[in-house]
């Protein structure tokens, strides 16, 4: 049977201190759903998704709206399928194939990243500053890294990167920590 591991200051404290951001919201003070946005807040967001479609030659819609909000008010890297059922629970009529063609514009438009790990199922993350990403092998779970401003590899003569992508595979620290080398399940409020 998997432990059970509540997030803690000091929990989080080590993640931090370990450059690793963390993606789960269980009421935590980075938390910001949705919901418990200003008005203001909403309209930024709505603006600035507004401005990112127009650029990249799509229109604003209600449903990439939707899509964009369920990526932002839980960062934790979910797959198309669970992007789908979440964005059912307020707006039952979406169809896959929609939230498909939802989350595809937002890649194109740099507003989400799809981020392959593997053989899976792609991910798509909502953060857009550079880092790389963790992937727990046991609980499967896939956190950000920070990683240092030098970062950087060396090219050849005449190659230029636009950004890099980088997976580390291992195991977290709550299934580090876990008794028999289960994978560790996290309590989420």
């Amino acid at each position: 049977m998997a432990q059970l591991v509540e997030l803690t200051p000091t929990f989080n404290h080590t993640l931090a201190h370990l450059g690793i951001i963390p993606n789960i919201d269980s009421g935590a003070p980075w938390a910001r759903l949705r919901g418990q946005m200003l008005p203001r807040d909403k309209r930024e967001q709505s603006d600035r998704l507004n401005r990112q479609l127009a650029t990249g030659g799509f229109r604003f819609t209600p449903h990439r709206e939707h899509i964009y909000g369920v990526l932002l008010e839980k960062r934790d890297h979910p797959t198309a399928e669970e992007v789908f059922i979440r964005a059912k629970h307020e707006m039952p009529d979406i169809s896959m194939a929609t939230v498909y063609n939802c989350l595809d514009a937002l890649v194109q438009c740099g507003l989400v990243r799809q981020v392959t790990l593997e053989r899976g199922a792609a991910r798509f993350c909502s953060n857009m500053r550079e880092h790389c990403h963790f992937y727990c092998d046991s609980c499967e779970r896939v956190f950000d890294i920070n990683l240092p401003a030098e970062t950087g590899v060396p090219l050849p003569r005449g190659f230029a990167a636009s950004r890099f992508d980088i997976a580390i595979h291992g195991r977290c620290p709550a299934c580090a920590n876990a008794p028999g080398g289960e994978a560790a399940t996290i309590e989420s409020s």
